[in-house]
């Protein structure tokens, strides 16, 4: 039976529990498949006359948001909302939601293993293996306990990986201006990026993608590592300079470096990162956990089911207010 709103979702799938949430509503849930067009979603959203659109994987743009003048909010499944038009959305009165924290636990497990990872070598120690070597004296990892772990922004999911690195004997430290003069108990404030490149044996990003912070991490953050240093990125792919990145690896300047996330997704097949001897790549899984997906979901369609039927949205959840 068709419901009283039309949500599109921006992906083949929708956590269960998230799917009754909208039913409750009297929504109809449109999906698409991963990673759709903008056009794709505009096409849709006018042919269904969209009230709201879950927003997973593709661009939102702003073709997609003018697309349906019964448009209400678009609900962003994870944190990020660099992909959706926030500009175009204000203008149309269309709220913008988010689910902060939601999946902080899921990403800063896969930030911690992927840091193991790196300083154990455990990638070029199982291709030695599977090539017929056995132990070189050259390789065998690094002690974790006594790195230093630089965190190129500190929100929820920041954090989080600074209390799974303190576990394992790492400092930490970030200059997240959002941080208190003093910083947090275990999180030395530094001054700046550039301090903090100096002082950091693994540089971890954890900040949003926005103009300011895309091609942050460049050739001269990279530069003013300690030589042999690693860098780690599940935030977003823009914020790593990849030509940077894969110089500084060929270069050695950078010891090894581990991507979740790339500037283009998925990247070209024959991106030269996609299979470096010093780089561990993971398909951008690091939020998508059982667990993560349904908190994730259930977040994204709790701010769609009270925008559309009238009640208050948490206001934690809020990145553009959109029409009263």
């Amino acid at each position: 039976m068709s419901g009283r709103f039309n949500v599109i979702m921006t992906s083949p799938r929708l956590a269960a529990e998230a799917v009754t949430i909208l039913d409750a509503a009297g929504c109809t849930v449109h999906y698409m498949p991963s990673y759709p067009s903008g056009t794709a979603v505009a096409a849709l959203a006018a042919r269904v006359r969209a009230d709201a659109i879950l927003a997973r994987q593709g661009q939102v743009d702003a073709a997609a948001i003018a697309a349906s003048p019964r448009l209400r909010i678009v609900a962003r499944h994870g944190v990020g909302v660099d992909e959706v038009d926030v500009a175009a959305a204000a203008a149309h009165g269309v709220m913008v939601t988010n689910t902060p924290g939601a999946n902080a636990t899921a990403v800063a497990e896969h930030t911690l293993a992927l840091i193991l990872a790196l300083v154990k070598e455990l990638r070029p120690l199982g291709a030695a293996i599977a090539a017929g070597a056995w132990r070189d004296p050259a390789r065998g990892g690094r002690d974790v306990a006594g790195l230093r772990l630089g965190l190129v922004g500190c929100g929820a999911i920041g954090r989080a990986v600074a209390r799974l690195a303190a576990a394992f004997g790492m400092s930490v430290a970030s200059n997240d201006p959002a941080l208190p003069a003093g910083g947090l108990p275990g999180i030395a404030r530094l001054p700046d990026l550039a301090t903090l490149a100096a002082g950091s044996d693994v540089l971890s990003v954890h900040c949003p993608l926005t103009p300011a912070t895309r091609g942050l991490v460049g050739a001269a953050v990279l530069a003013g590592m300690p030589r042999g240093g690693w860098v780690v990125n599940t935030a977003r792919g823009g914020i790593v300079d990849e030509a940077a990145l894969l110089a500084a690896l060929d270069a050695g300047q950078i010891g090894g470096a581990a991507l979740d996330v790339f500037d283009q997704e998925p990247p070209p097949p024959h991106h030269p990162l996609r299979d470096h001897p010093r780089l561990l790549a993971t398909p951008h899984v690091a939020g998508t956990t059982p667990g993560a997906l349904v908190n994730m979901g259930v977040a994204a369609a709790e701010c769609i089911a009270l925008r559309l039927t009238g009640a208050a949205v948490p206001p934690e959840r809020i990145v553009v207010t959109g029409a009263s």
